[in-house]
């Protein structure tokens, strides 16, 4: 039963990893959860990760950001926020969009959407979220 367990828990680690960012003088690591769809909400999450870039030095900060959810139509190629999602992207913050959400998008109106190609796709989002607050990443819900 626990060699089970433990396969079970394993295989969606292995499955799910994505390469950690290459910021080797990161003195701060954070994970932006984005779970909603709400304008408001995706608005504030990239408020935040703009205001810790001018905060810290981008070199000094790894930002992650991960959507699951109805917080993909963040990255959304339709997306209001788009650009402001590309400028962060350009200054180095990573941008997860999870493809259980993708699936179940596509499996429920019969087409699949389409994001941001910059967009980093993983395929479960709170898998992802526990691969990086595992490796020193702290979980920030704005």
């Amino acid at each position: 039963m626990t060699l089970v367990l433990l396969a079970f828990m394993a295989a969606p680690a292995a499955a799910q990893q994505v390469p950690l960012q290459d910021k080797p003088f990161a003195e701060h690591k954070i994970v932006l959860q984005l779970s909603d769809g709400d304008a408001r909400k995706q608005a504030l999450v990239l408020s935040v990760a703009n205001n810790l870039l001018k905060f810290y030095d981008p070199d000094k900060v790894a930002i992650e950001v991960v959507a699951f959810g109805p917080g993909v139509d963040l990255l959304l190629t339709g997306s209001d926020h788009r650009k402001q999602v590309e400028s962060l992207i350009a200054q180095g913050v990573r941008f997860d969009i999870c493809l259980n959400t993708v699936d179940t998008i596509e499996r429920d109106s019969g087409k699949r959407p389409d994001f941001i190609p910059s967009a980093t796709p993983v395929q479960v989002g709170v898998g992802q979220i526990l691969f990086l607050t595992a490796n020193g990443y702290t979980l920030v819900r704005p």
